[in-house]
């Protein structure tokens, strides 16, 4: 059960949303994303970061917006890209895409449905979704679990990259758990809105769980 959008009403609605790297490729912003797809993948040689996460040290930073349009701009060139809401306390994802709440990255893991039922192909590439699914009453556990070790696994196999929109570093132990996992961090920051001490300790954060920390993407004032 493969879930699609109505193309023109998907189009519409990612234009509305801003998702630059789709609707305007030729902008400035979607240069810039390309320019952090191409540091991402030269950002080690000898190493291929295929799980990525996407994080902030505090909400509204922008990291949602950061990992759907750096999703695009991968799956752009080619590559079979999975984008999943790995917020399972307010995920966003199905807003941005317009989708209904339903199945997703919970249901995986707990068993509920397969994988290749519960993706949604967003028509971008071979750009695919997955929401959060059900919120849980037990967020850190489910991330935490050998459920999500051996679905880490699985997805590293089928996609060329996968990209986490993850809870902000400080707000939840979830990020650090998943981070330790994943091949990289890229941590979001929003100019005159993120705190530079918060900013420093996040990355403390995330380091003292030896997560990979590749950059950070400095979101400009609105």
């Amino acid at each position: 059960m493969v879930l699609k959008l109505n193309k023109k009403k998907a189009l519409k609605e990612m234009t509305r949303r801003h998702f630059v790297s789709y609707s305007n490729p030729s902008s400035i912003i979607a240069e810039q994303f390309r320019t952090i797809r191409t540091n991402i993948q030269f950002s080690s040689i000898d190493v291929q970061h295929k799980t990525i996460i996407i994080t902030s040290p505090s909400s509204s930073e922008g990291k949602t917006t950061s990992a759907i349009n750096l999703a695009i701009s991968i799956s752009q060139q080619g590559e079979r890209v999975l984008l999943i809401d790995a917020n399972l306390r307010r995920p966003k994802l199905h807003i941005s895409f317009n989708l209904k709440e339903s199945y997703g990255l919970t249901d995986v893991l707990m068993g509920r449905l397969p994988l290749e039922e519960a993706v949604f192909q967003s028509q971008i590439g071979k750009l695919e979704v997955l929401t959060s699914g059900i919120i849980p009453p037990n967020p850190t556990e489910i991330i935490g679990s050998k459920a999500m070790s051996y679905f880490l696994k699985d997805v590293k196999e089928e996609y060329d990259t996968v990209i986490f929109d993850c809870p902000p570093v400080l707000e939840t132990t979830d990020t650090k758990l998943l981070a330790g996992q994943c091949d990289g961090v890229i941590m979001v920051l929003k100019s005159g809105k993120t705190d530079r001490e918060k900013a420093i300790e996040a990355n403390r954060l995330l380091h003292l769980v030896r997560a990979k920390v590749l950059g950070i993407i400095l979101n400009e004032k609105e």
